[in-house]
């Protein structure tokens, strides 16, 4: 009778935590279970996560259902390339008003949190105006400069002019997550990105396929979907932001520049950025390599197989968010041992999540893959990549968390230099030795993903552990 009791309270104390969370209660994370603080941020983290991934896998999944689809495919996937540039942006910017607002929040200063909130929407207005203008003019000489056919650059410039023209709502639905998720309020930025898929998923198909008078827009419809599907999400969180029904509250003297905050904002946010930038470079010669060698089926599987990689590495993201939470809050709060637990508790977690993952990819490759395409050429290329850079799926959960530790303490520095001697000075070499030298081709590229990941992670482990990041200021 007493074995039964105790299943009862533990899962209806299991449904009250999700209810919580989901809810988004106000809670302080740094007193109390930190067992509890890491499931209570991550649970709304990892839906939000999932969430932002499920607009690339959509697009896909629609995309690859119209003619030409290895060329639509392609576009889709070289886009969202160069896109992760501003990506890049998006998530230093918001990082640093992560860290900062964390801080803020852990020293119970909820005005001066408010007002760095406000100073990092004005530093991202100024930066997205000109990463814009040069998407609108640039769109059909970066297709060509990612190794992309001249079919694929006819057919896919207006797609990538429109994607990269509105890449002020990709920043700001970054950013503005990242506030509330610096103040806690992991739930708000959860439930903006649920709006916005939501939108995305019913525009989708209408715009792109066409659904009784809307006629079918093509491989445009799927930029001008997931715009406006970012753009109802971004509305969704202004309002809330300067309602005064979050956790930050903007106030009218907020809105004035304070270029100090700016400032530090920057200092935080430039090698945040550049850390990213660093990556995403990284991944944008793969895909060069990948077209070069292989030509459009071999890069349509490869881009098929890293959306979908990406799809369940996002989540995983997501849990390592609540580190950067908790690390901010509690250093702001006095407490660096917390915060060192705090890094810990996550990184398990997510090693157990990624464990499952990689499992599901090595024995489910094939019909995952065939669920987004039906060409035999792709298929094959894109099972192959996933099988191979799904290996490393553990090693990808454990470098998220230190790496988000790292940030969240406002130390972005040492993740900048993890990835540049990791990406730049390791992986870009042995994929180009392979894929060229060897003549490996493509599998060249995916063999040498896992392994630089797998070092990468070591790498931030040991720096984690020596715990310099602890003595941040910000």
């Amino acid at each position: 009778m007493r074995s039964n009791t105790q299943s009862t309270l533990s899962i209806g104390s299991l449904y009250q935590f999700i209810k919580s969370a989901l809810r988004g209660d106000a809670q302080d994370y740094t007193t109390g279970s930190i067992r509890r603080a890491v499931f209570l941020l991550a649970v709304p983290m990892i839906l939000e996560m999932g969430m932002e991934s499920v607009f690339a896998v959509v697009d896909l999944y629609f995309v690859g259902r119209l003619p030409d689809s290895r060329h639509n495919i392609q576009t889709v996937g070289l886009t969202e390339s160069v896109l992760s540039i501003i990506y890049s942006l998006a998530i230093g910017i918001s990082m640093a008003a992560t860290a900062m607002v964390a801080r803020r929040v852990g020293e119970k200063d909820s005005k001066a949190a408010a007002h760095a909130a406000m100073q990092s929407l004005w530093l991202a207005f100024g930066i997205t105006f000109f990463v814009s203008m040069a998407g609108l003019l640039l769109a059909p000489q970066i297709l060509g400069w990612m190794g992309a056919e001249p079919t694929t650059v006819e057919l896919g410039t207006p797609y990538t002019r429109l994607m990269m023209g509105s890449s002020l709502v990709i920043m700001l639905l970054f950013l503005i997550n990242g506030i509330f998720r610096g103040a806690g309020d992991a739930s708000m930025a959860m439930k903006s990105l649920w709006i916005a898929n939501i939108a995305n998923i019913i525009l989708c198909p209408v715009l792109i396929l066409g659904l009784g008078p809307v006629p079918s827009l093509g491989l445009f419809g799927a930029a001008l979907a997931t715009t406006i599907g970012r753009g109802i999400g971004v509305s969704y969180q202004l309002y809330h932001l300067f309602s005064g029904k979050s956790l930050v509250k903007l106030q009218l003297d907020d809105w004035k520049p304070d270029w100090r905050i700016i400032k530090s904002l920057i200092n935080i946010a430039a090698p945040g950025t550049l850390q990213f930038i660093i990556g995403s470079c990284s991944w944008i010669f793969l895909a060069r390599l990948v077209a070069e060698t292989g030509h459009a089926e071999a890069s349509a599987g490869y881009q098929t197989a890293i959306r979908v990689l990406i799809f369940f590495l996002l989540p995983a993201w997501g849990m390592a968010n609540a580190a950067a939470t908790l690390v901010g809050q509690n250093l702001g709060a006095g407490q660096p041992e917390r915060a060192a637990q705090s890094v810990i508790a996550t990184a398990k977690y997510n090693t157990i999540f990624m464990a499952a993952v990689m499992f599901f990819f090595l024995f489910g490759a094939n019909w995952v893959i065939g669920f987004f395409t039906h060409e035999a050429a792709v298929k094959e290329i894109g099972v192959q990549a996933i099988r191979i850079m799904s290996i490393g799926y553990i090693f990808y959960g454990i470098g998220m968390v230190m790496t988000n530790a790292f940030n969240g303490a406002g130390d972005t520095k040492t993740p900048t230099w993890i990835n540049l001697f990791g990406f730049w000075l390791f992986q870009i070499p042995l994929a180009y030795v392979l894929a060229k030298w060897w003549q490996m081709g493509p599998l060249g590229v995916f063999i040498a993903i896992p392994v630089t990941e797998t070092c990468i992670t070591l790498a931030a482990w040991w720096l984690f552990r020596r715990g310099k990041w602890k003595t941040v200021k910000i």
